[in-house]
């Protein structure tokens, strides 16, 4: 199977998404030129070009897209083709409304904007495959032909007839009968039993709360019908060209994909990508937020990835659309590279003139060639271009993550203890505090291998299957050291409440014996701990096992922390278990400590699971990773800092030469390679 390899061919690939069909052909020229001046080795290409491509049904121009890649290939530029299927033509929505989604109240979303398609829609899929089969017997063989891009950022849902016929069927094959339905939906409460498959119905506008199975099946649909889109153009293309590699773009941490699934489904996992240049340097969720995105998009790929977009300066998206500051582009761009990215792509090329999307900053700005943002692009493809070290080398970790789709989809719906439990913010608090150590973080699956990694978190999973708690249990009782947080445990596949209230072998695993009560916080409420911190967002009624009981699987928990303040004062809030015989540990922590309680926490938890920082010598505000050999080094501060060395090291950036330490200034990056023996430092 062709894989990133096949199309970097040595080197970090380098560019972003070129929009020709929006410029007049004396343009085109231009464009080459210019992108071989900032050194792009990759142009995505048709993103958005359909009616470009197909003006009318069944018509087909493809004169200009062959003048476009036999210039970017005449100037050894490769390029990334996309299939144009995310954006239908107004034709198609126009002669066919049943292409055209519906929402949850039953009203059409029109055309007129982008992704306007039902992914479950026979007559788009049809006109969809047309394209995509025309387009790659036209262009499997270019020799311009890098990478295959399919559709663009998949996440539109549907509730429209079609989608529910294509529902049902997806249920029948998850199910089998309905008596299984029923049972695994519990529809004997409000008196929901379904006794036809035809009564089955998206979960539409309905008046209360809406069976949370139901939406929790709809997720798990939805993201696999849009997989089923993804695969039959993947395989089109594939044929005609297999030794070309297939991707298509995630968003960041996005609901609407199960991740896990649809990443098995690639050859090359890529994700676009906007930390909020504002998040820089104040708290340091920019650069943090991007760095979670990208150790979840290596987890996903288990090795080197793409970024496809990110942006040279501004959005257009946001309440205020903050430019970013000089330097911090090849900052972020160098930490994708650093956590394992071999592709650096930017949205886009050339500025839009035109359209929605005209504020959105590009490589090529409205202010032209001789503007700050074109010489910091030029400047970052050259840095680039000296990497080849870094090609096809991996980042390795000690720590993992727990994350599952399903889980986030199910303690995210009303109706449960707290509206102000946001799982993304707590799987981002938690995934910080290990960032900000330099402790070198992977993603996984709960029901994954965890033996390669020396410490497991679960900040917060309510939903866990019977397989993920048995891996759970085996990690710990071979060795392992597992922090787990709070309403984790507590539902089973079907969002069925586990016997207890968390799972028993959950429980015995933290030596908890019951959780008589979730004692949710209020959004700004703080409850003071034993040790002097804080808990926010959550807090539970604990009740630790009796040590007298000596089973084997049983865990002896002691108590780390207690409740201090409030109505929980005096009982467990953070605990530590063993069992007897064990080497493993199991924590358990039922708040949400503030940060700096939480990063003291998890260090320890680190440090007696032997699992070490990268540098641990790194001021504040310094993050390290080690990607191969090379260990980079990224200042987050808004003022100059020194980071301490234990061996020589050049810079590859610089070709400078750092002894015993290095100096980085205001976004500074450092990408050192060890000084052999011997050599001059």
């Amino acid at each position: 199977m062709a894989g990133l390899n096949d199309a970097t061919r040595g080197r970090l690939l380098f560019g972003g998404d070129y929009n020709p069909e929006q410029w007049p052909p004396e343009v085109w020229q231009e464009d080459v030129r210019l992108m071989r001046d900032a050194g792009v080795t990759l142009a995505t290409v048709g993103v958005f070009s359909w009616a470009t491509l197909e003006p009318s049904p069944g018509a087909r121009d493809f004169g200009w897209l062959d003048d476009v890649l036999g210039r970017l290939d005449e100037a050894g530029i490769g390029v990334c083709l996309a299939t144009p299927t995310a954006s239908p033509p107004p034709w198609l929505g126009a002669r066919h409304p049943e292409t055209l989604p519906r929402d949850e109240h039953g009203t059409v979303v029109w055309y007129g904007s982008r992704n306007q398609f039902c992914a479950s829609s026979p007559v788009y899929r049809e006109h969809a495959a047309r394209i995509t089969e025309d387009l790659a017997r036209r262009y499997g063989r270019h020799p311009a032909l890098r990478l295959w891009h399919v559709n663009n950022e998949y996440g539109t849902a549907c509730y429209c007839d079609e989608t529910a016929r294509h529902f049902r069927s997806w249920l029948r094959d998850r199910y089998g009968t309905l008596q299984a339905l029923n049972e695994a939906w519990g529809t004997a409460f409000w008196s929901q039993r379904y006794g036809t498959w035809d009564e089955i119905i998206p979960p539409r506008r309905a008046q209360y709360l809406i069976n949370p199975t139901q939406v929790l099946d709809f997720r798990r649909f939805t993201s696999d019908a849009l997989l089923e889109c993804f695969v039959a153009e993947r395989d089109i293309v594939a044929a005609h060209s297999p030794d070309v590699p297939v991707t298509t773009n995630f968003m960041p941490l996005f609901a609407g994909q199960d991740g896990w699934r649809w990443a098995a489904e690639e050859d090359v996992v890529s994700v676009d990508l906007y930390p909020d240049p504002a998040a820089a340097h104040d708290d340091a969720t920019g650069p943090a937020h991007g760095a979670l995105v990208q150790d979840l998009t290596r987890s996903q790929a288990g090795g080197p990835w793409m970024l496809m977009e990110q942006a040279a300066s501004a959005v257009n998206w946001r309440p205020v659309n903050r430019p970013k500051p000089e330097g911090l582009m090849r900052q972020w761009s160098l930490q994708a590279v650093a956590r394992g990215a071999d592709a650096i792509c930017f949205f886009q090329w050339r500025q839009s003139r035109q359209g929605s999307e005209k504020f959105h900053s590009a490589m090529l700005p409205h202010a032209g060639e001789h503007s700050r943002t074109f010489d910091q692009v030029r400047a970052l493809g050259e840095e680039l271009a000296g990497l080849t070290d870094v090609v096809g080398t991996t980042v390795t970790a000690s720590v993992a993550v727990l994350h599952e789709w399903s889980a986030w989809w199910a303690s995210g719906q009303p109706g449960r203890p707290s509206a102000a439990l946001d799982y993304p913010a707590v799987l981002a608090t938690w995934h910080q505090a290990l960032w900000e150590q330099n402790l070198t973080t992977d993603f996984a699956h709960p029901e994954a291998d965890l033996t390669g990694y020396r410490l497991v978190v679960v900040p917060q999973l309510y939903l866990l299957s019977d397989a993920a708690l048995d891996n759970l249990t085996r990690y710990v009782r071979g060795g392992g050291t597992l922090v787990c947080g709070f309403f984790t445990g507590v539902a089973d596949v079907d969002d069925r409440i586990r016997e207890g209230g968390v799972d028993e072998r959950l429980r015995r695993l933290l030596g908890i014996a019951r959780v008589h009560e979730w004692w949710p916080l209020a959004e700004e409420e703080r409850v003071g701990l034993s040790d002097g911190s804080h808990g926010t967002v959550w807090s539970e009624d604990l009740e630790l096992a009796d040590a007298a009981d000596d089973s084997e699987d049983a865990g002896r928990a002691e108590v780390i922390a207690a409740y201090a303040t409030g109505p929980l004062a005096g009982r467990p809030a953070v605990t530590r278990a063993t069992a007897a015989g064990d080497v493993g540990a199991a924590w358990y922590v039922s708040t949400l400590p503030e940060r700096p309680a939480l990063r003291a926490l998890l260090a320890e938890a680190a440090r007696t699971a032997g699992a070490t920082p990268v540098l641990p010598d790194a001021p504040a505000g310094c993050e390290a990773v080690r990607r191969g050999e090379l260990l980079f080094l990224l200042n987050h501060l808004p003022e100059q800092i020194t980071v301490p060395l234990q061996d020589p090291h050049t810079d590859l950036l610089s070709g400078q030469a750092h002894p015993t330490e290095v100096t980085l200034g205001r976004h500074g990056v450092a990408v050192l390679t060890p000084t052999p023996k011997g050599s001059r430092a």
